[in-house]
């Protein structure tokens, strides 16, 4: 799983893996593990030249769109992946 750190307003630093990037009405959106928290958090992505852009969903009724999305293309079975990945991980 690819890790990124998301850096908040309060300049703290998140640890995420990148569960997967997944379209929605012909827009991009980007699905995070925040590892600690232990939480799933969606943002509208943006592929710029070598980088991207990770963009909050600010309206709600887009927001649902996107969560029922994640839920139908991401099922639990991904989340036992995640925790097999921390077991390797500790093992190390």
């Amino acid at each position: 799983m690819d890790i990124i750190y998301l850096n908040l307003e309060d300049g703290t630093d998140i640890e995420c893996g990148i569960i997967g990037v997944f379209e929605v009405e012909d827009k991009d959106y980007m699905a995070l593990w925040a590892i600690e928290e232990d939480e799933v958090l969606l943002f509208a992505y943006e592929e710029l030249e070598d980088e991207f852009e990770l963009i909050p969903i600010e309206d709600p009724d887009e927001f649902d769109l996107v969560s029922q999305a994640y839920y139908a293309l991401f099922s639990e079975d991904d989340y036992d992946e995640y925790d097999e990945y921390d077991d390797y991980d500790e093992e190390d």
